[in-house]
């Protein structure tokens, strides 16, 4: 049982037998660093069934779990908080049930299972920074839904159809001569994004042509033969023409090849695939359905929508007059084919910019209407965009930050600053970089995680790949300093450890160690890795400041020796599970 369940039991006992009512709950948090205490209770809520002095209260309450809680050793009231100090016995007991769990914060697995989706690119271009925000959210919030007691699918639907994949192919088609990623020396979706490009450099070239020669811009824009052929080259895709389909299939050959290499640099994955080429025509028949149990109308031109006016949005369009399907339809469709091909599954997380929060309230709701009991557990994972010095990337402008080159930018930063170090002596140079990627990418995944996923980021690369702060290869650097400690101990002989007398800095290690099965869950529940993220950088921040004040080999005991030891043992276990949750790796040297 955690520390704060043993204690609402017993405040919930103290009420009723000291006033007699009843309290729903009881909340805690964190004692204040000016104040002696290890954890507060707040008192302030609890006048809604007790009536009274907060202050009155607290010390009423304080003396009573005093001499009923073996654990608690002293109390102090500041207003109307509570503050509770614990017995060394109890921070010793919780430390060593911590250190004999070897999934310590990790819950065993429930039945009910959810979908994750994330990435979700088109096939026209290769994955560029704001990918990167996309893809590191779906993974951690997937894998922190795991650690949680979830089962977990992860998924994405590949947007491989299109006007902008026919820009692509047509530019490819004029102006490529033949190219491949084996002739160029290129990945596939980099080949494939610099016609798309080159597209648009054509294109704005024809349009200036068109506007010399008497077009308004809007004509031009329409007009250009460019655009017109592109148009063309999508109706024949859908009609089936075989050289059209032949191109569409080497051309996205070559894209996802260059997407797995990138996704495998990433160390990401998935469980299921959905292509939008499959997927563009589901949803027609629920349309139908809707159409019978009232959910949607037809009006007079053929075309059908559903009235979310009482929901105070407006009419949504679910299918044109010609019969046609819109993205809406598509994501219906694609949302309950889901649930069948996946039946355990009782939800899902779409991780999407927040661009389409609109579009993802509306989804939401037509499911539920359509009386899908599992819509009620639909989530928009919704992130704010990510910024650079330099302003907002434009993919068909070329102006984007590519995700190879970012990864390998950051490898590069990180051998330059670790290298520096100078710590790796008889690393073979593979061994070098490998390590340099995995701070590169310690660096910056953290730096993207760390963050609110709702908050808009500037991204410095640079000072992600700082060693101190608030950053990836600080807490990486540490976990590394932890596994130097652990291979000198285990040279020694060492005998096993009793209760010891802790000193702060100690208490303030376990405290933490105790807060990450509480981070675990709240990630889970609010989809956010920024939880995690902080709550491990709290972690090392107290684990330095022990490191620092309190000798581990010069201890005064054989016994305080062992402790020492095991409680980096248990923060260095904890502080690799944690970053595992973001997909950061914990390097053993640094």
């Amino acid at each position: 049982m955690d520390l704060q369940t043993l204690l609402t039991e017993h405040i919930k006992e103290a009420i009723k037998s000291l006033y007699e009512a009843d309290l729903a709950e009881v909340e805690f948090q964190a004692t204040r660093k000016e104040f002696e205490g290890d954890i507060t209770v707040v008192v302030f809520p609890m006048l809604r069934v007790v009536k009274g002095n907060p202050v009155a209260i607290g010390e009423a309450l304080g003396a009573y779990l005093v001499a009923e809680v073996e654990a608690i050793t002293a109390y102090n009231v500041i207003k109307g908080f509570l503050n509770l100090s614990l017995s060394d016995a109890y921070f010793y007991n919780s430390f060593t049930n911590i250190l004999a769990d070897a999934n310590y914060g990790h819950k065993p697995q429930g039945e009910d299972a959810v979908i994750v989706e994330y990435s979700s690119p088109n096939t026209n271009k290769p994955l560029h920074l704001g990918h990167i925000r996309n893809i590191l959210l779906g993974y951690s919030v997937a894998e922190i839904l795991k650690a949680a007691g979830n089962k977990v699918y992860k998924t994405q639907i590949i947007n491989d159809r299109g006007i902008h994949i026919c820009k692509s192919m047509l530019a490819w088609q004029r102006f490529g001569n033949g190219e491949t990623p084996a002739s160029s020396g290129l990945k596939g979706d980099h080949l494939v994004g610099k016609y798309y490009v080159k597209f648009d450099q054509e294109y704005k070239a024809e349009q200036k042509q068109l506007m010399a020669a008497g077009k308004s811009e809007s004509e031009a824009k329409e007009q250009a033969p460019i655009l017109l052929a592109a148009q063309e080259m999508l109706r024949k895709w859908e009609a089936g023409d075989a050289a059209v389909v032949e191109l569409w299939e080497m051309m996205n050959s070559w894209v996802y090849q260059g997407f797995d290499a990138t996704y495998d640099a990433l160390g990401v994955d998935f469980d299921t695939l959905y292509y939008e080429s499959n997927t563009y025509l589901l949803g027609k028949e629920n349309i139908e359905e809707g159409l019978s149990k009232g959910v949607f109308f037809r009006k007079d031109d053929g075309s059908v929508w559903c009235d979310l006016t009482d929901e105070g949005l407006d009419e949504k369009l679910v299918l044109r007059s010609d019969g046609t399907a819109v993205y809406m339809t598509q994501d219906i469709g694609t949302a309950i084919q889901r649930i069948k091909d996946m039946p355990d599954a009782n939800g899902m997380i779409y991780t999407v910019g927040n661009e389409q929060d609109y579009h993802f309230k509306v989804l939401f709701l037509i499911l539920k209407k359509l009386g899908y009991s599992w819509a009620e557990n639909l989530h928009h994972l919704s992130y704010g965009m990510v910024d650079l010095p330099s302003g907002k990337m434009k993919s068909r402008e070329g102006t984007v930050v590519d995700a190879d080159d970012l990864i390998s930018e950051m490898a590069s930063t990180a051998e330059s600053i670790a290298s520096e170090l100078g710590k790796l002596d008889g690393y073979t140079e593979a061994q070098k970089k490998a390590l340099y990627q995995d701070i590169g990418l310690g660096a910056l995944k953290y730096y993207i995680l760390k963050v609110d996923p709702k908050k808009r980021i500037l991204f410095d690369p640079e000072a992600s790949v700082d060693f101190q702060g608030n950053t990836g290869p600080f807490i990486q650097y540490t976990y590394a300093r932890i596994q130097a400690i652990l291979r000198k101990a285990e040279t020694m002989e060492l005998e096993p450890a009793t209760a010891v007398d802790l000193t702060e800095k100690e208490r303030a290690v376990i405290k933490e160690l105790e807060n990450y099965p509480t981070a675990v869950s709240l990630a889970a529940e609010q989809h956010s890795p920024a939880l995690v993220a902080n709550y491990v950088y709290d972690l090392v921040k107290a684990y330095n400041s022990f490191f620092q004040n309190v000798p581990i080999f010069a201890a005064d005991t054989a016994s305080q020796l062992t402790f020492r030891v095991q409680l980096s043992e248990a923060a260095g276990r904890t502080i690799k599970s944690a970053l595992a949750l973001l997909g950061i790796v914990a390097p053993e040297r640094m």
